[in-house]
């Protein structure tokens, strides 16, 4: 796919066309009806972000859900995030007494990047989702879950810490088999780097063994423990699952990106499927809403990553879908962003570059609208956007020195998502730690209004 123009090719009519299409968000509460109308009944809406770290995205992601889960019925949000550190969030917002406020509830995210999820937005939101609950049955309230696979070590405590309770001799099992992973540190990179030099054994058949074992009991467990037990159950497997997936990605990322992309997309698909089926066991079909960046959440087969092999979430999720699905990309022009200068480095408060002008953010610059809705889905607007264009992603790593080569890739916009929201200024997400390279960056803004 070339990374052709779009906006330099785009006829004067065709310009007019989606000037007249794009729904101007103003900040009242009906901003977002035709997005809602476009949801109808609907069981995933895919929520993207062209960066990890701006708040402009978060804040209108949560928009967006909050009315998802009070019109529409819908049961939780799930993350770009790890599982235990999002399950944690998930037992505060539906009442258990582990954690005192929301910003205890987050402490679980320590891992590199912090700020996508201990920052104010997401903040404000979990206190929000605790209110909501607060006011419900707690086996009808909505969850907070993760979808992502990091967490090797922190998942292998956790089957550990759950078999000590209902199994302690399998407990003891699980530990000899985990203890593969202790020579590394606690970091799966160092794995993966080990086993790729060939000086450590893969950890694999342990894994898989372990797995295996889990799901052989976990009926034994249930039917001696209740169906009380179902979630910790759930939780514990799902931790197990994560490892078995964990290994593999950490075990090939260092021989090929497209199949350690692809091993991270599926077992985030295939984890939000097991989760789906789990909150229906016992009644009405579950409706989630994701939230991940853009690369995940719009389909890679109308883009580049699509032609080098890669697939996706929003691919793996439209191909083998509920009834509905619906995904969103979120996009801007210019303004500040959180991110890092290289993996696990502090964040800092970048300047982000003006688009480009042959870009998608560019054209939608050129629209002079400052924040709007586009619907794709079927509006006869997207069809002058159908030949390939440049699309800017900006991941926890932001090189504005390299940018075109570091953070722009073709793709076919009206085939990737359903809507677009774009915001043409956005500003830097707000971490609740704020380094020294943060703060002198940029002036200081709102923090959180709710705990």
């Amino acid at each position: 796919m070339s990374g052709a123009a779009a906006a330099t090719r785009i006829s004067d009519g065709a310009l007019d066309a989606l000037l007249d299409a794009a729904h101007p968000l103003v900040g009242s509460a009906d901003d977002y009806d035709p997005l809602i109308e476009l949801i109808g009944d609907g069981r995933l809406v895919l929520l993207g972000e062209a960066s990890h770290g701006t708040h402009e995205f978060y804040r209108e992601r949560a928009l967006i859900t909050r009315r998802l889960i009070e019109e529409k019925g819908f049961t939780g949000l799930a993350v770009e995030a790890d599982w235990p550190d999002a399950y944690r969030v998930n037992r505060y917002v539906r009442g258990a007494p582990d954690d005192a406020d929301a910003e205890e509830a987050l402490r679980g995210f320590q891992r590199f990047p912090t700020w996508m999820w201990r920052n104010a937005e997401v903040l404000d939101f979990v206190g929000w989702l605790r209110a909501h609950n607060d006011n419900r049955d707690p086996a009808n309230g909505a969850g907070f879950y993760g979808l992502d696979l990091y967490s090797l070590y922190a998942s292998i405590e956790e089957v550990i810490a759950y078999l000590e309770k209902v199994d302690p001799p399998a407990a003891a099992r699980a530990r000899e088999r985990y203890a593969c992973f202790e020579q590394f540190g606690g970091e799966g990179q160092e794995y993966g780097r080990s086993v790729s030099l060939g000086i450590s054994e893969p950890c694999r058949r342990g894994v898989t063994q372990q797995l295996q074992e889990l799901h052989r009991n976990s009926v034994g467990y249930l039917r001696r423990d209740g169906l009380a037990a179902e979630d910790d159950q759930f939780y514990a497997e799902q931790n197990a699952r994560l490892i078995t997936s964990a290994e593999e990605y950490y075990r090939t990322m260092f021989s090929s990106h497209t199949s350690s992309w692809n091993l991270r997309d599926t077992h985030m698909a295939d984890a939000l499927r097991r989760l789906m089926a789990h909150l229906e066991r016992h009644g009405d079909p579950a409706k989630l809403v994701i939230w991940a960046h853009n690369s995940h959440i719009g389909d890679a087969r109308h883009t580049e990553m699509g032609e080098r092999g890669e697939l996706n979430l929003g691919q793996l999720i439209r191909s083998r879908p509920p009834d509905g699905t619906v995904l969103v990309g979120l996009t801007t022009f210019g303004g500040t962003v959180t991110a890092a200068s290289a993996w696990g480095a502090p964040a800092e408060r970048k300047r982000v570059r003006p688009a480009l002008p042959e870009s998608y953010e560019g054209l939608f610059h050129r629209l002079g609208v400052p924040r709007f809705l586009l619907a794709l889905r079927g509006s006869q607007a997207g069809l002058g956007l159908w030949e390939p264009g440049l699309e800017r992603a900006i991941g926890v790593i932001y090189r504005p020195d390299t940018e075109l080569q570091s953070h722009y890739f073709a793709a076919r916009i009206p085939f990737q998502f359903d809507a677009v929201i774009h915001i043409d200024e956005t500003r830097a997400v707000e971490p609740l730690e704020r380094t020294s390279a943060w703060e002198s960056a940029e002036p200081p803004e709102t923090y959180p209004s709710a705990l």
